[in-house]
């Protein structure tokens, strides 16, 4: 694919390497740089590129001429992402959205630093908020719509009509069935069969459910 575009990514974890894979093979930027806080620079580079401080890197790599994408899991359910995509976007970057190009993807209306990986299939009339990853294999029915900040791993099936609230993060493999809404910060578990809506802040393991404990959140890559 024709490299038009210029991108600088943020992270130096397993999502930044893999956001460097997909977009050198699978898009139209050219990755021309990592950055991260300094606390997470332990070499002067990554894959060959510069690893430059978050702190200083619109010096470097002006807003202007590239975009930026924030390659953070779902550290704090995803509020360590948001933190750096506000930050980001104060630098004056825009950031990028990467959908796979094996995705199957019937609506466009996707925000900001999202990540669609191969064999999604999003449905019609589907709504995607900013910072949304959605790893390999999902299903979003048609109607549905997925707020800012959220995390889907692999071959969760999101029905017709539903609404994620904010800072979900939904395992492997769970099931959510049509016209039923998840409320913010919501902690989905592997495998788990959602039948009704949810409170904000509340834990599904399977079929039970208990409120967000103190330290729910501090999992992520």
């Amino acid at each position: 694919m024709r490299k038009t575009k210029k991108a600088v990514i943020f992270g130096t974890a397993s999502f930044a390497e893999i956001a460097h894979f997909y977009l050198t093979r699978d898009s139209e930027y050219e990755a021309v740089a990592f950055t991260a806080t300094r606390d997470y620079i332990r070499n002067p580079s990554l894959f060959g590129l510069p690893l430059v401080s978050f702190d200083s890197v619109e010096s470097l790599y002006v807003p202007a001429e590239h975009e930026m994408f924030i390659a953070v899991g779902y550290v704090h359910l995803n509020r360590t992402r948001e933190t750096f995509y506000h930050e980001a976007k104060r630098k004056g970057y825009r950031l990028l959205t990467y959908v796979s190009s094996k995705a199957t993807v019937w609506s466009h209306d996707i925000g900001d630093n999202c990540f669609v990986l191969e064999d999604n299939t999003i449905q019609p009339f589907v709504k995607i908020g900013n910072n949304v990853v959605m790893w390999s294999g999902n299903h979003i029915g048609h109607h549905s719509t997925i707020q800012d900040h959220c995390f889907l791993s692999s071959h969760v099936v999101i029905s017709g009509h539903v609404q994620v609230g904010p800072y979900c993060f939904i395992g492997v493999n769970a099931a959510i069935r049509e016209n039923i809404c998840l409320g913010e910060s919501c902690i989905i578990g592997a495998g788990a069969l959602i039948m009704k809506s949810t409170k904000d802040r509340e834990v599904y393991i399977g079929k039970r459910t208990r409120p967000v404990s103190r330290n729910s959140d501090e999992s992520g890559f």
